[in-house]
């Protein structure tokens, strides 16, 4: 899988349909660029490991001066691993279905006993917004802004809620990765995958893109704003706008200690029962310390088409 190219333009950035942290609407220009056709997945990874020798931060222990607190044994490397739970739910807890593993990290997605073997075209999972910049300089590119993911993800869509258009399954069709069932409990699974599914499997939207929607949520270059900042200058055009302060991004009313970075897409885990955030308008806030099984990303390469 290559780049496509996204020509710019102007579009509607946001949602007041769904959740509010994505109003209000807002009229948004971007410049053109290209944009990597599927998340990178854990063969591309692997050889920028390769490469560069780079360590991931969920392969490294964490420095307990970082977190007051900390038991013991959490003092160790890993990552966050989803589990399904055995019995229907309430969705108010996420800490129900996931678990803090130690020994978990990209080459291991499951566990400390599990490997990438066999999924080298999956989505590379378990990396934090350094992780992910460091890919990115690596190979010459770089994560796109909030706006820009979204300009891409709509495919040239005005104003429709999903990446291909007003419906989430179109005559029936399954079109993304997404959880169908009671989540977390039941997935009925109609496209076949448990987990993430190797990139490309789906249909890509109206710019060539895969996965956009789905599979695995994806970082972008922007701290994370809440609505109040977003609304400023509402009426106007906005040039590819970046989102709030990293400062200003640390959620502290949860005693979080990092700031946070907006996440796009939704992933395999998103449900009609949960977090209906498989379109481009939706967003979540991820601290940046925070890796997890469900989390990957894309980069872009801003420019004219002809460059």
């Amino acid at each position: 899988m290559g780049m496509r190219p996204v020509p710019g333009g102007t579009f509607i950035m946001g949602s007041e349909q769904f959740y509010p942290e994505e109003a209000p609407c807002r009229r948004v220009q971007v410049g053109p660029f290209w944009i990597d056709e599927t998340p990178v997945t854990n063969d591309q990874f692997a050889l920028f490991v390769s490469e560069t020798g780079y360590r991931t931060f969920a392969e490294t222990p964490p420095d307990p001066a970082d977190y007051p607190g900390m038991p013991p044994e959490l003092a160790h490397a890993g990552s966050a691993v989803f589990q399904k739970s055995s019995v229907p739910i309430s969705t108010d807890d996420p800490s129900q279905w996931w678990s803090f593993t130690l020994g978990a990290d990209w080459r291991h997605p499951f566990g400390p006993d599990s490997s990438t073997e066999g999924r080298g075209d999956h989505p590379v999972v378990h990396v934090t917004a350094a992780d992910v910049e460091a890919y990115a300089a690596w190979a010459g590119k770089a994560l796109p802004t909030e706006a820009e993911w979204e300009f891409a993800a709509q495919g040239g869509l005005e104003g429709a809620p999903y990446a291909w258009g007003e419906e989430l399954t179109p005559g029936g069709e399954v079109l993304a990765n997404t959880w169908f069932g009671l989540f977390p409990f039941s997935n009925l699974k109609p496209h076949g995958f448990e987990g993430t599914s190797p990139v490309g499997s789906f249909p890509p939207n109206g710019y060539g893109l895969y996965d956009m929607i789905g599979n695995v949520w994806e970082w972008t270059a922007d701290w994370y704003a809440d609505a109040s900042t977003l609304r400023k200058r509402p009426c106007c055009t906005i040039d590819n706008p970046r989102g709030g302060r990293k400062h200003d991004s640390i959620d502290r009313a949860a005693g979080e200690r990092f700031p946070r970075r907006v996440l796009k897409g939704g992933s395999h885990l998103c449900a009609p029962n949960y977090c209906q955030r498989y379109r481009p308008a939706a967003r979540h806030p991820q601290a940046i310390d925070s890796p997890t099984s469900h989390i990957g990303f894309r980069c872009i390469i801003r420019g004219a088409l002809s460059d």
